[in-house]
């Protein structure tokens, strides 16, 4: 058995087991990542080593750590409880609320990954303490992260439109941006009348307790002000958010606002072996050419009557392990008019909205940066192995429903 074959065998059995099991996968992913690269591929250990998603762990580090201070010093307890009472303490309120402030931040520039580290915390917080799921909250913070996401003013929305431009397909920045932000909106709609929104349009208003009448402790304003700062630098100097994370914990440290010790438990390390080990196994997955087998199986299924749906098909469920902006984007849009050539029929900016689409809306996946920092995001004591299952599944789910509305709806966003 080929080893591009071994591993796509793999990540099924990881999958398979994420959604039975309560093992944390990260660890079996790893597992299966080594002979697979060394003994079937034919690797040097350090070549699987080396798929070790650095960058995605210590952003996730970085910023779980700062807001792991801000949760344990009560700042994000004290915020919590304001935000509820400034929804009227309205539990019904917040999800919607969130999913605006996350689109809207987006929207002007950080992109959906950063709009997605800000907020989840402090949405996941405010959700727990209103009584609202986490796992709806988690789905608001990242569709409208999503939403926003491909805007003419965001880091991502810059890359589809330098794509767009290859692939002969200019001067369509508003077309892409409403294509994905009606996609992502329905979806948040959707998930919302799904998963408690009905029940909580019927809840009575939530006390936040009287703690929020309290005025915030010395330690908790200089916190605020070091997250005040952090968000600014994110968002108007474009600064890496995990590592300028990491500076602002040492300075909170250093100050006394919290101690190191309990700092550092509260970073969810079990989130964090769970998404960088699944990901390591994706990179062997990538690099044996088992993703390209499993795409090229099924773009064979693709004919000018159905290449809409067939293309968010595929490139949803490549984003669902890979980068949506990094490699699924670049390798995708240019190859556009080729493929309509080479079908023989079929819009190529139809086709090229439907990869924008297809890739983005399975981005709530927990094997996703957006996903893992809504994970991340949950409060000491939460039931991370059951959030990560539940948006597995929904991320997986998210494949045939990104394929059903390109196939059904991208037209209408054809000017």
């Amino acid at each position: 058995m080929s080893p591009a074959t071994l591993s796509l065998l793999a990540l099924l059995a990881v999958i398979l087991l994420s959604l039975t099991s309560r093992i944390n996968v990260g660890i079996l992913a790893v597992a299966l990542a080594f002979p697979v690269g060394v003994y079937a591929a034919g690797w040097k250990p350090d070549v699987v080593l080396g798929l070790f998603p650095s960058s995605l762990f210590l952003t996730l580090a970085g910023v779980t750590l700062l807001f792991g201070i801000a949760q344990e010093n009560g700042t994000l307890g004290v915020l919590a409880r304001r935000g509820v009472r400034g929804c009227g303490g309205t539990p019904a309120l917040l999800p919607p609320l969130f999913f605006g402030l996350a689109c809207g931040l987006s929207m002007i520039g950080p992109g959906a990954i950063a709009a997605s580290a800000l907020l989840a915390p402090l949405a996941m917080s405010a959700g727990i303490t209103a009584g609202v799921p986490p796992f709806l909250m988690a789905l608001m913070v990242a569709n409208g992260g999503n939403a926003g996401n491909l805007s003419p003013f965001s880091a991502v929305g810059v890359i589809v439109q330098a794509q767009m431009h290859k692939a002969g397909l200019p001067h369509n920045d508003w077309s892409i941006f409403a294509a994905n932000f009606v996609a992502h909106a329905l979806v948040a709609a959707a998930a919302y009348l799904l998963f408690g929104g009905i029940k909580l349009l019927r809840a009575p208003r939530v006390d936040p307790g009287i703690e929020d009448r309290t005025p915030l402790g010395g330690r908790q304003w200089f916190t605020l002000g070091v997250l005040v700062v952090w968000i600014a630098g994110v968002v108007v100097f474009k600064i890496n958010p995990g590592l300028s994370a990491f500076a602002g914990a040492a300075i909170l440290i250093m100050a006394r606002a919290a101690e190191d010790h309990s700092a550092v438990a509260a970073v969810p390390w079990s989130v964090l072996l769970m998404v960088s080990g699944v990901s390591v196994l994706v990179g062997v997955l990538e690099k044996t050419g088992g993703m390209d087998l499993f795409s090229s199986l099924l773009a064979r299924i693709a004919t000018p009557g159905t290449v809409n749906g067939a293309m968010a098909f595929v490139t949803g469920l490549i984003s669902t392990y890979s980068s949506t902006s990094g490699v699924v984007y670049p390798a995708f849009l240019p190859m556009v008019p080729g493929l309509v050539e080479k079908l023989g029929g079929g819009n190529p900016l139809e086709v090229a909205l439907s990869i924008n689409v297809g890739a983005a809306i399975v981005d709530v996946s927990p094997l996703s940066t957006i996903g893992a920092l809504c994970i991340a995001g949950l409060p000491k004591g939460g039931d991370g192995p059951r959030l990560f299952r539940q948006m597995l599944l929904w991320g997986l789910s998210m494949i045939l429903v990104g394929a059903l509305f390109c196939q059904l709806f991208i037209r209408f966003f054809v000017p």
